[in-house]
């Protein structure tokens, strides 16, 4: 694990660690309890070895079933737990609320009209196996976006720091486009929030604001994700 929390898992390019975040009441987060990451299905063997090895037991995958095409199967011993998060949107959020999708813009339209997603999420790593927990998408930006701000405020990471957090993402995806031969998408994702007067960092930070995790998730699940986060 370099400096930044950042881990280097082969096959893979926006991985880091959600340990060593300041939280309101002066502690940080705990090492080795939860990873972010970007497409898993692409891990070689070394890669693989290299999560076992940072003590994942558990991935929770929120990418929908047709996405899920692994390269190798799981090591023995780690646990696939699927919530994907697109399809449980459903139709009726996707006609009002997609054109935001890719962005920051659409966290706040998911945590109000998705909140049974939102609950699986945290049931998924709060009820976790003992040791680590990786929770991943495709791109590891949006939907893991979602998730990690979600955990983190749970924990009571300071909001400054939960918005940092997402923003990492933006530099490790470069490579990415090129491979899938698609554009970058950062430009596009720009224009969107400079037609809507706003930056990435400041929708992070207005919804963390408005953002209750107490009275918006099971009680039970709510503690069990702070106790693996919090030392």
């Amino acid at each position: 694990m370099t400096d930044d929390r950042r881990l280097v898992w082969d096959g893979c390019l926006n991985v880091r660690d959600l340990g060593g975040l300041p939280t309101v009441d002066g502690r940080r987060t705990r090492r080795g309890a939860v990873v972010r990451a970007d497409n898993l299905d692409r891990l070689t063997a070394e890669g693989w070895a290299a999560l076992a090895a940072h003590g994942i037991r558990t991935v929770v995958d929120l990418r929908n079933d047709e996405e899920y095409r692994p390269l190798l199967p799981l090591p023995e011993g780690v646990e696939l737990v699927r919530v994907p998060l697109d399809a449980l949107a459903g139709p009726d959020w996707w006609a009002r609320f997609g054109g935001l999708d890719g962005t920051p813009l659409a966290f706040r339209p998911y945590l109000d009209h998705c909140r049974e997603a939102v609950a699986a999420v945290v049931a998924a790593v709060g009820r976790a196996r003992p040791g680590g927990v990786v929770v991943h998408c495709g791109a590891g930006r949006d939907r893991t976006g979602l998730a990690t701000l979600v955990l983190l405020a749970l924990a009571g990471v300071e909001h400054t720091a939960i918005a940092a957090d997402y923003q990492l993402s933006t530099a490790n995806l470069q490579p990415l486009w090129g491979m899938l031969g698609r554009p970058d998408e950062t430009e596009l994702i720009e224009k969107i929030l400079r037609d809507a007067g706003t930056t990435a960092e400041d929708v992070l930070l207005q919804v963390l604001t408005e953002f209750d995790p107490e009275g918006y998730l099971p009680p039970a699940d709510a503690t069990a994700v702070r106790t693996r986060l919090l030392p």
